[in-house]
């Protein structure tokens, strides 16, 4: 078992929680995942690590409670456990593999949107820790919606923030604040980690292209096994057939077929919809007529 040690809500149904998993601690690096089941029954989850401490033995997750089997998750509280937290899986980011002196200099964006921008903290720590230079876009709807902004601004070199409405920050899509870094304030990067929703990564690696600047993706989002079993996380990268869980999650951006990764992304919304169909009859206090229940 994994007790949840705390538990908070950092916007409208996304919470943050701290897991004890002391060996996961210990060997996690930016960039992998781990599997979180509920129980012995329950579905399992791929959830990319948005922190960790080796020290405290603990792992931190944030959680979008969208689907039945994440609001089963963060219905748990401070003090509950979770049957199986398995981990790290997944490669690592890239430059965990560079060497101090390669790290020095070198000046990174990253561009979060959405719950993406937890996993982005970790690797934005990890380099600032190491040397490196790191502005951060953190993009989202409203600023009701943004996360992470202040754990961010401590370890990022800048913090520029995006709103579609407005409500606070650049006016603006996140690709329209990377060009205003790039085309108008004249700064230059080394390479680009985008974060977030699919649609959003392909548009931003669309606008990196032009600029020649390297762009790396996280496809955290197709996964569903995990272990490259299924092969529900099937992705085309550079005409290849790549598994998300076991060759990734970080892909080149400007290799990735977003049309078909975001037609995969889209294969189990049937389901998706059946069995939260089936948790809110359950939770209604009726017995389920879809024939699941023993």
């Amino acid at each position: 078992m994994y007790p949840i040690l705390e538990k908070s809500e950092l916007a409208e149904h996304i919470f943050r929680m701290k897991i004890q998993a002391p060996r996961i601690a210990h060997a996690a690096l930016p960039g992998q995942f781990v599997i979180v089941r509920t129980d012995e029954f329950g579905e399992r989850i791929p959830l990319t690590i948005a922190g960790y401490d080796a020290a405290e033995g603990s792992v931190t997750l944030v959680i979008q409670a969208i689907g039945a089997s994440t609001r089963k998750i963060c219905e748990h509280n401070a003090g509950d456990s979770l049957v199986d937290v398995a981990g790290p899986l997944g490669r690592p980011s890239e430059f965990v593999h560079l060497s101090p002196e390669e790290l020095r200099g070198r000046r990174y964006l990253f561009v979060a949107g959405g719950v993406g921008t937890a996993p982005v903290y970790p690797q934005v720590k990890w380099l600032h820790e190491h040397g490196a230079l790191t502005d951060v876009i953190i993009g989202a709807k409203t600023a009701r919606m943004l996360i992470y902004t202040e754990a961010m601004r401590s370890v990022a070199t800048n913090l520029f923030i995006a709103t579609d409405d407005g409500s606070e920050g650049f006016h603006g899509m996140v690709t329209q604040q990377l060009e205003e870094l790039i085309e108008k304030q004249g700064l230059q990067y080394d390479e680009c980690v985008a974060i977030g929703p699919m649609i959003m990564m392909k548009f931003v690696a669309l606008a990196t292209r032009k600029y020649n600047l390297k762009t790396t993706v996280s496809l955290n989002t197709l996964m569903v096994d995990g272990t490259g079993m299924c092969g529900a996380c099937r992705v085309t990268v550079g005409g290849h057939t790549r598994f998300t869980c076991v060759d990734g999650p970080e892909f080149d951006g400007h290799e990735v077929d977003f049309d078909e990764a975001m037609r995969r992304q889209g294969m189990y919304r049937s389901e998706e919809a059946r069995a939260a169909a089936i948790l809110a009859e359950r939770e209604a206090g009726h017995k389920c007529r879809i024939g699941l229940d023993k």
